[in-house]
């Protein structure tokens, strides 16, 4: 069987209709395979409400806004809303617009607590709700106002109040404070001009004890290498001293001092040689007894020297006698000196 180019043409034309309705249902949001129920909602204002805007329930998206028809006069829009889930519906449920500025106008279905259900093709209840801002607004705004107006009643209290506490005598009370108030005025304003004077930049005495601790500062800041390194001498000795086995010293000072105290004792005491040597006067005289007896002799010796050397070419002998006393020209010896 031959099949005619008409008929090809005709068929292919079909399944392209087929498809651009298929595509159409897809771009609004509608599923193609799945099983759909369609409800209407009536309003009169929907917000910027748009074909394939989203339908929420409880947050979830359960289906799309399919097509939104209006009345002549413009005063009732029909919405056909598509749900896409499988879901129950009370009957009693209500569908409103939530506009959003930032982001695409939906609807929302508040579930109602009937125990029958929506049926595919039903109306839905409706509810017309506050735009974004008049929420916000509404939210924001409102409750302000309240608190201003019991702000302002609370003041009116107030005022009210202390129109009554004011009376003569309270007034009287409340000038004398004012006088007293004037006079605290004048006396902190002596005082301020003590203050500037005294904080004077040129002439005030904290500016002149300022400039000396700036002078000091800078000294210290000009010596500063000087001290970094008297301080380093301080460590380094203080090191060293940290070093040394000061109890070891202060023994060995201990030790001598004790050896000193005996050999001390032992000049003191006439038992020992060296003690018997600075207490006994009878060595000292024997000494001074000799060195006289050698003063005599070296006295003698110069004198008259060829009685102990006997050099004469013809043989004379010396005849005098031998010193018995020396010569006073020994006139830094000690016996001399005695009387």
């Amino acid at each position: 069987m031959k099949i005619s180019n008409e008929f090809k043409v005709g068929l292919l034309g079909i399944i392209v209709i087929i498809l651009l309705i298929l595509g159409f249902n897809f771009l609004k949001g509608n599923k193609l395979f799945s099983k759909t129920m369609t409800l209407y909602a009536k309003y009169e204002n929907v917000q910027g409400l748009a074909t394939s805007n989203p339908v929420f329930i409880n947050g979830l998206q359960v289906g799309n806004v399919y097509a939104i028809t209006n009345s002549k006069d413009m005063k009732q829009l029909l919405v056909t809303i598509s749900i896409q889930k499988e879901i129950f519906i009370p009957s009693n449920s209500i569908a409103f617009i939530n506009p959003n500025p930032l982001s695409v106008t939906k609807i929302e279905i508040q579930l109602g607590n009937a125990s029958t259900y929506l049926k595919s093709n039903d109306t839905i209840q409706t509810i017309e709700r506050d735009g974004f801002l008049e929420n916000m607004i509404n939210s924001k705004v409102d409750p302000l106002l309240t608190t201003v107006k019991s702000t302002i009643g609370t003041a009116d209290s107030i005022l009210l109040s202390f129109n009554q506490v004011l009376d003569a005598e309270n007034k009287k009370n409340i000038a004398a404070a004012l006088r007293n108030l004037n006079q605290i005025t004048t006396s902190v304003s002596a005082t301020t001009a003590s203050l500037e004077t005294m904080l004077n930049s040129k002439s005030g005495p904290l500016s002149k004890t300022l400039n000396n601790a700036a002078s000091i500062t800078d000294n210290i800041a000009s010596n500063n290498q000087k001290l970094n390194h008297v301080f380093t001498n301080i460590d380094i000795t203080a090191e060293k001293l940290a070093k040394l086995n000061v109890q070891q010293s202060l023994s060995l000072l201990d030790s001598t001092i004790n050896n000193l105290k005996t050999v001390i004792s032992k000049l003191n005491s006439k038992e020992s040689s060296l003690g018997l040597l600075f207490n006994d006067p009878t060595l000292y005289k024997n000494l001074s007894s000799t060195s006289n007896k050698i003063n005599v002799l070296l006295d003698d010796i110069r004198v008259h020297p060829s009685r102990y050397i006997s050099i004469s070419v013809f043989g004379k002998k010396e005849k005098q006698s031998p010193l018995n006393v020396a010569l006073p020209d020994t006139s830094n010896a000690p016996y001399n000196n005695k009387k």
